[in-house]
């Protein structure tokens, strides 16, 4: 299992790289334009390739994954942002698949209440035509668009797997043809725990990956976000704490790391760390837990 972190991409995208390989990352996830605005970054091709070659000089670095911007809402009845949202998204798509990256990890939106039916064949739309427009742009076959869940507030679609399956459906049917590829989810350890989803026992988590497995395939299964939680179960509030120092705690995430069919996904952490994201500790941390959890299933 690769065990890695969002790190920072200040100071250009290679930077993003060397943060990376000294926090003894595996893996990175990065923004590639600010995430609360909707100004789209303009990389040049010169910085394309200079990450790529920077790649070779930080081999412990193993897979990069990039995070769509958070102001995307594809479930809006807002034409300018449903407009600003498509051109973000794309540009997302487009810059993360210069980058040679693992995937994109979405939040698709907020229906405000209006419930997914009511937007379920824009959102369809949304998507399709931004992984198109992102190959045109790229010049090439758009990464992966990989949606994540969500803590459930606010009417944010992703609350449950059962809304995340029924989006990658409506992508897999008739008239889609060539998208089930292009398409998988992100599940997050804190979101998950906070949309009232516990993994506290064996059989909890034997529960929880059957239920990826049956309504989405675990090999669309893109990347695990591993996060404990500021809040109780169910509280249905996005707040991200430090491995073992949160509400979910060492046993439940330990068990969720350890199990066999996970093995193969690669694990992001987004926790706070000493203030600045995450870090060499508490990557250590999930290294940690990862082992005690194989052990837990031995």
């Amino acid at each position: 299992m690769l065990i890695g972190a969002h790190v920072g991409a200040s100071g250009g995208l290679n930077s993003s790289l060397r943060r990376g390989a000294e926090i003894g990352a595996e893996v990175i996830q990065i923004f590639t334009q600010s995430p609360r605005t909707w100004s789209v970054v303009h990389h040049t091709q010169a910085e394309f390739e200079a990450y790529r070659h920077a790649q070779l000089d930080f081999p412990s670095v193993k897979m990069t994954f990039c995070h769509a911007s958070y102001l995307i809402n594809l479930c809006s009845n807002d034409s300018s942002i449903l407009s600003s949202s498509r051109n973000v998204l794309t540009a997302n798509l487009a810059v993360a698949t210069q980058l040679r990256s693992s995937g994109v990890v979405l939040h698709v939106g907020s229906h405000k209440g209006r419930g997914l039916d009511s937007c379920f064949t824009q959102v369809l739309a949304e998507i399709k035509r931004s992984l198109e427009s992102a190959s045109i742009a790229a010049e090439e076959e758009a990464v992966p668009l990989l949606l994540e869940n969500t803590a459930g507030a606010g009417g944010t679609i992703g609350r449950s797997l059962e809304e995340l399956a029924t989006i990658l459906d409506g992508l897999d049917g008739p008239g889609q043809v060539g998208l089930r590829h292009k398409l998988g989810i992100c599940l997050d350890t804190q979101h998950l725990w906070a949309s009232g989803v516990s993994y506290d026992t064996p059989e909890a988590v034997e529960r929880l990956v059957d239920r990826v497995e049956e309504l989405i395939g675990l090999e669309r299964l893109g990347c695990i976000h591993l996060n404990d939680s500021k809040t109780a179960l169910g509280s249905e509030r996005d707040r991200h704490e430090n491995l073992g120092k949160g509400m979910i705690g060492e046993h439940s995430l330990a068990l969720f790391l350890g199990y066999p069919k996970l093995q193969s996904v690669p694990v992001i952490l987004e926790v706070p760390g000493g203030g600045s994201g995450p870090d060499r500790d508490q990557i250590g941390v999930a290294r940690h837990l990862h082992e005690l959890g194989c052990s837990m299933w031995r």
